[in-house]
């Protein structure tokens, strides 16, 4: 049976996927273009039973989201460039003390106040690196509207298997379009649930990792009292200056997301098998790179397409091997070449790699792209 398809928005397709994960508390700031997710969760969660409030800023914002999920919630924020920048101290907090979270940034141009409605793609290199230290981030980027729902359920599963933020970045185009999605019905997609202690309060280390690396801290107020800080920490939860316990926890704090990556490394590929020039895009990027594949197909030229949909961890493995043949490695994109400069790390150095790039506050087109396929293919 077909399934019937809805007409959404790209923010709309957000909230619905959010709130089929289970979100049950948002606080946010509202911020061009992604106000809307605010807007219509105001609305829906209240209605069922969840919790909704508008924050004086976008650092109290997540703030408040750490804390709800320290309390138990499904907590998310969303935002956009300005408002993603003021939030990077408290991700890292929460990657530190191991909270889940999902934070949603619909990418505007910049840099500052930019173009509040212009579509870019120039925060892929601070969502993985905006906060200090050594760290990893799980970062997520979808191409359409159907897929912004899954993927912000995806979002939350990781983030609570993990127990680490993750970041769904969307780009202005993206979250702003309306298009046919199919919505699941409940059961159909897998919802990952918070896992709870099982020894009792007094044998409780909060911190203390399970075989996949991550801890099972209780959600407070459930009888299981400890410590959160964002201090270098033992696995009682207290600060520690333990050169072997802090080397321990910074690598179990990276391992923990690099052993687990596969489960979530997540692309697809678009007439790759005999592709002699390859191209790679991400976001609304790719409907167009998609297009000039397509167009350079109707002329003879054997393009194929890798879609990236997990930035980070950058998916190397992926793209070492289906550009293993290729003479000709393409990176398109909306800002100034930041994948394909990754890209460029994982090639053998005996490739092409070309980039194509766009930050002029409108949408890459397509033919821009064919252009440069025709160019590499001379």
């Amino acid at each position: 049976m077909t399934k019937r398809k809805k007409l959404m928005q790209g923010n709309e397709a957000c909230v619905s996927g959010a709130l089929y994960a289970g979100l049950n508390f948002f606080a946010g700031y509202p911020i061009t273009p992604s106000t809307e997710i605010a807007e219509t969760l105001a609305k829906r969660l209240p209605a069922i039973g969840g919790n909704f409030i508008q924050m004086e800023d976008e650092i109290s914002s997540i703030a408040a989201c750490i804390g709800a999920s320290l309390a138990g919630a499904k907590a998310m924020t969303a935002t956009s460039g300005p408002g993603f920048s003021l939030m990077q101290e408290n991700i890292g907090y929460a990657i530190m003390t191991e909270i889940p979270c999902v934070v949603v940034n619909v990418q505007r141009l910049g840099p500052s106040t930019g173009g509040p409605t212009a579509p870019a793609q120039g925060d892929v290199m601070q969502a993985r690196w905006g906060t200090h230290g050594d760290h990893e981030m799980v970062v997520l980027t979808p191409a359409g509207v159907e897929e912004v729902f899954t993927l912000t359920v995806e979002a939350f599963n990781i983030s609570e298997a993990l127990r680490t933020p993750v970041i769904l970045l969307m780009d202005e185009v993206i979250a702003h379009m309306r298009e046919g999605a199919s919505v699941p019905e409940r059961g159909e997609l897998l919802v990952v649930a918070r896992k709870e202690p099982k020894e009792p309060p007094a044998e409780y280390l909060p911190f203390k990792p399970q075989e996949d690396l991550v801890p099972v801290p209780a959600a407070l107020g459930t009888g299981y009292r400890y410590h959160v800080t964002g201090l270098y920490h033992d696995e009682t939860g207290f600060p520690t200056g333990n050169p072997e316990k802090i080397d321990g926890l910074i690598r179990r704090l990276k391992h923990k997301i690099i052993l687990n990556k596969d489960k979530f490394s997540f692309f697809e590929e678009h007439l790759t098998d005999d592709a002699e020039l390859v191209l790679i895009s991400y976001g609304a990027s790719a409907r167009a790179a998609r297009a000039a594949v397509n167009q350079a197909r109707a002329e003879g030229i054997k393009a194929g397409l890798l879609r990236l949909i997990t930035l980070w961890p950058f998916p190397s493995t992926a793209i070492s091997r289906i550009c293993a043949n290729a003479s000709a490695v393409i990176t398109a994109e909306m800002n100034l070449g930041q994948i394909y400069a990754e890209v460029c790390r994982v090639l053998d150095s005996t490739q092409r790699s070309l980039s194509v790039t766009h930050v002029d506050g409108t949408l890459i087109q397509p033919q821009k792209i064919f252009a440069a396929i025709k160019e590499a293919a001379k």
